[in-house]
């Protein structure tokens, strides 16, 4: 299920919805994913909530407690302002950025930990925006500056447990 709150020129929740579809067979990962495209005070309200971090971010993870071929892998919460800067910033469309960051979430999901795991989730997600047609920008220069990767960190989190961005 995608749902847009924020108006974002160029991106519907169909469009969204096919993406994320895709993107989820590229990462193999199983289940249903939900994406939720929102303001800044409402992921600034989740990352307090969830993360204890006052502050807004471009995109939140929320593992489901159990992941099933068809059940629930958990929800992605992308803030449509931060979206905006950060396509304006980095040369691409805003809807390219949704789609940057709902993959960037999915990665997560599928038990990625940027934060820990030495370049893997950074390798990855280089190797699926290629695959995927997106733009390589912020992660091309990220990649080159991590140390040698190792299998990625499964999530034993509950759905209540986000991760962040970058």
């Amino acid at each position: 299920m995608v749902r847009i709150t924020a108006r974002i020129t160029g991106l519907s929740e169909s469009k969204l919805a096919r993406f994320v579809s895709r993107a989820k067979r590229a990462a193999k990962l199983q289940g249903e994913v939900h994406v939720l495209v929102t303001t800044d005070s409402d992921l600034r309200r989740l990352n307090q909530r969830f993360r204890g971090k006052d502050k807004a971010t471009d995109v939140l993870s929320f593992p489901a407690v159990s992941v099933g071929k068809n059940g629930l892998a958990g929800d992605v919460a992308i803030s449509a302002q931060m979206a905006r800067e950060n396509a304006q910033r980095l040369g691409h469309t805003v809807a390219q950025e949704v789609e940057i960051l709902a993959l960037h979430g999915i990665l997560h999901l599928a038990g990625y930990d940027h934060e820990i795991d030495r370049g893997e989730m950074a390798a990855r997600e280089a190797r699926l925006r290629r695959a995927l047609g997106l733009p390589l920008a912020l992660i091309q220069r990220n990649s080159r500056q991590v140390a040698k990767p190792r299998k990625p960190a499964r999530s034993r989190s509950f759905r209540a447990t986000a991760r962040v961005s970058r």
